[in-house]
């Protein structure tokens, strides 16, 4: 079975939709958090979401595979720059981060399409 990154992010943000409204409070903080940790500061939006991208890969999240790629692909993002990123998880997080990291590199291609 095959991965599709584009229906998983899809999917849930549409599961998401009722904790918007249902835990509203919550939802709102946890986008004020996002947009003020992935702001423009000593390190840019891309170096970032590269470091989001490793978490995720490292803690095995299919869903922040996918919300990061897809930022990564819209920030202008090289396969290098997310190869060598994708390196440093393997490296840091050993065999289950190969995996991943392999399913992330699915990601991107399926991103880059246009």
């Amino acid at each position: 079975m095959t991965k599709s990154y584009k229906e998983i992010t899809q999917r849930i943000s549409s599961n998401m939709k009722p904790l918007r409204s249902n835990i509203s409070d919550t939802m709102q903080g946890f986008s004020a958090m996002a947009k003020a940790a992935t702001a423009d500061g000593a390190l840019d939006k891309k170096t970032k979401e590269l470091i989001a991208l490793a978490i995720g890969v490292a803690t095995r999240c299919d869903g922040c595979i996918g919300f990061h790629m897809k930022a990564l692909v819209e920030l202008g993002a090289t396969q290098e720059e997310i190869e060598e990123t994708l390196g440093m998880t393997i490296y840091m997080g050993g065999g289950p981060s190969l995996m991943y990291a392999a399913d992330a590199m699915q990601a991107y291609k399926e991103f880059s399409e246009k």
